[in-house]
C-alpha cells in the first residue's frame, strides 16, 4: 500500500472529477471552469448537453463520449491518454461524476494504472435537498435511484424501512407516485418526508409531510421534474432490539460464514443500531461482573 498525492510531477496525466451544475449555471464554480479550460480533454456523459456548458463558459477543450453503452470500448483509450500524459476531465450531465452517473469503471481503472485521480467539490442534488428538507440530516443513507420492480425493489424497500439512519432516493416524475405507495406499504403511512424538485432552477419546489399526506396531495396535484426523496429514518423507540444472546449469536454466525471477528462485530453493531463497541465488550465479556 502507498499513499497517492493528487498534485505531483509525473509522467503520467491526471483525472479530474468535474461536477456540473444541476440546473443553475451560477452554480459552477471558478475551480470546475479553469479545470474544464485546462484539461486536455472532456470525457462527457452526453457531448450534446456539455457542448452547451462549454460554450456558455467560453470553454474551447475537445470533447469526447463516454457513458454507460461505451465503456468498454473507452476506458482503455482513456487510460492510454493519460498514461501519454494527457490530463482529462470527466463531466456528468449534472452533479458530479459516479453519483448514479457513468464514471466509477474509469475511475478504478485509472488507479489500477496509478494515474492521479482528483476530485473537484460541486454541485450534488442529495445534499443539496438534504440540508433544506427540515429532516434529520445525520446520520444519512444515499441510495439513489431503486431497482424498478421484482424482488430487488421490495427487498431494498424492506431494508431501507428498518434504517434508523434518514435515507435519499432518487426518482423521476413518472413513478414518484408508485414508489409513495410502496413507501407507505414498507415504511408505514406516518412516516416523514421531504420531496425536493425542480432544484436550483426557477420551479424548485419542497412537499414536506408525512408520507399518507403527499399520497393525499398527489391525489389532486401531477408530479413535475426531478426529484429527491429524504426520507426520515426509523424512531428509536420503534426499533427492534435484540437480547444479548441474539448479538453473541450473530456475531458468531457471520465468524462461522468466514467473517473476521472485529468486521462481525462492525456489522452486527451497524444492523441493531448500536456502537461497536458496545457489541466488542458484550461478546468478549467486557465489563460483566465476576
Amino acid at each position: 500500500m502507498k499513499e497517492q498525492k493528487s498534485f505531483v510531477d509525473n509522467s503520467k496525466g491526471c483525472l479530474f472529477l468535474v461536477p456540473t451544475p444541476i440546473g443553475n449555471l451560477e452554480d459552477m464554480t471558478f475551480r470546475a471552469v479553469n479545470t474544464l479550460k485546462e484539461a486536455d480533454l472532456v470525457a462527457a456523459e452526453d457531448t450534446r448537453n456539455t457542448k452547451n456548458l462549454l460554450n456558455h463558459f467560453e470553454i474551447p477543450t475537445e470533447l469526447i463520449s463516454f457513458h454507460e453503452h461505451n465503456t468498454a470500448q473507452r476506458i482503455p483509450e482513456l487510460i492510454e491518454k493519460m498514461n501519454s500524459g494527457l490530463k482529462i476531465a470527466q463531466v456528468s450531465d449534472a452533479g458530479a461524476p459516479s453519483i448514479s452517473d457513468p464514471g466509477k469503471e474509469l475511475v478504478k481503472a485509472a488507479i489500477k494504472e496509478e494515474i492521479p485521480v482528483v476530485p473537484l467539490p460541486g454541485a450534488t442534488a442529495s445534499i443539496t435537498a438534504l440540508i433544506a428538507s427540515g429532516i434529520e440530516p445525520q446520520p444519512f443513507y444515499f441510495f439513489g435511484f431503486l431497482p424498478r420492480k421484482g424482488k430487488e425493489r421490495t427487498e431494498a424497500l424492506v431494508d431501507l424501512a428498518n434504517r434508523s439512519e434518514t435515507t435519499i432516493v432518487y426518482e423521476s416524475p413518472y413513478r414518484v407516485k408508485k414508489t409513495i405507495q410502496d413507501l407507505i406499504a414498507k415504511f408505514g403511512p406516518e412516516r416523514q418526508i421531504a420531496l425536493a424538485r425542480e432544484l436550483t432552477k426557477i420551479h424548485e419546489a419542497f412537499l414536506r409531510g408525512s408520507l399518507q399526506d403527499v399520497a393525499q396531495y398527489y391525489e389532486e396535484n401531477d408530479p413535475k421534474g426531478e426529484y429527491v426523496l429524504i426520507i426520515a429514518g426509523k424512531p428509536a423507540d420503534q426499533m427492534e432490539t435484540s437480547s444479548d444472546a441474539d448479538l453473541v449469536a450473530a456475531v458468531d454466525n457471520l465468524i462461522d460464514h468466514g467473517k473476521k471477528p472485529n468486521k462481525a462485530i462492525k456489522e452486527v453493531a451497524a444492523d441493531n443500531g448500536l456502537k461497536k463497541q458496545t457489541v466488542y465488550n458484550l461478546y468478549h465479556g467486557i465489563g460483566e461482573e465476576e
